[in-house]
């Protein structure tokens, strides 16, 4: 009887329980953000004398490409600043205050491509708007060249780049300022570097 109880429970649970989110359906030439291989790292000079390292937190978003011209490259992504971190849980309190990123009312940093500049070498250009507490400004990316196409341990395709861009923190309203001596506790110029892995389930040119 106990068992009967605690197999008809079961079933009525499993029943009610919301149907299980599939994962969104991808373009013919549109690859996902792999998240657990991909990090978004960031740079700051601390009163001018050291460099304070970071990780802003999980990428997740899509991109398009076809595989051979880089000018068919278009990115949407968003990257989950909650999970900011530099190894100090007191600073990183701080940087998720209102001093800094106000994660709060702004829980992601997004980034959407406009336009691509071939460079040399397979390097490119990849100019778009970045979104930071509220403040889109457009930025620039400076993106090495896609790795080779290749198959991914769970038999999909796979490839990703490494892309760098330099931003002023007053620029996009994080604006804490203090001051040793006149010298700024934080400096204005930060360095953003993604490494980024991508993937698909099926070859290029068919939808998912």
């Amino acid at each position: 009887m106990r068992t009967l109880a605690g197999l008809s429970a079961a079933v009525l649970i499993a029943s009610a329980a919301p149907p299980a989110q599939k994962a969104p359906a991808l373009g013919s030439n549109q690859w996902q953000v792999d998240s657990n291989h991909s990090s978004a790292n960031f740079s700051v000079r601390h009163l001018m004398v050291a460099t304070v390292r970071g990780t802003l937190g999980p990428i997740s978003g899509s991109v398009e490409y076809d595989g051979k011209d880089v000018r068919s490259i278009k990115a949407d992504v968003a990257i989950d600043v909650k999970a900011i971190t530099t190894q100090n849980p007191k600073r990183d309190e701080d940087l998720r205050s209102d001093h800094f990123f106000d994660v709060a009312h702004h829980p992601t940093i997004k980034f959407k491509s406009k336009r691509i500049e071939p460079g040399s070498g397979g390097t490119f250009k990849m100019i778009g708007d970045l979104t930071i507490r509220g403040t889109t400004k457009e930025v620039v990316l400076d993106v090495e060249p896609p790795a080779p196409i290749g198959k991914s341990i769970t038999g999909g395709l796979s490839t990703g780049t490494t892309a760098t861009t330099k931003i002023k923190r007053f620029d996009f309203g994080l604006k804490y300022n203090e001051m040793v001596e006149s010298v700024p506790v934080v400096s204005d110029e930060v360095t953003i570097t993604i490494d980024l892995e991508v993937g698909r389930p099926t070859p290029l040119g068919t939808a998912q």
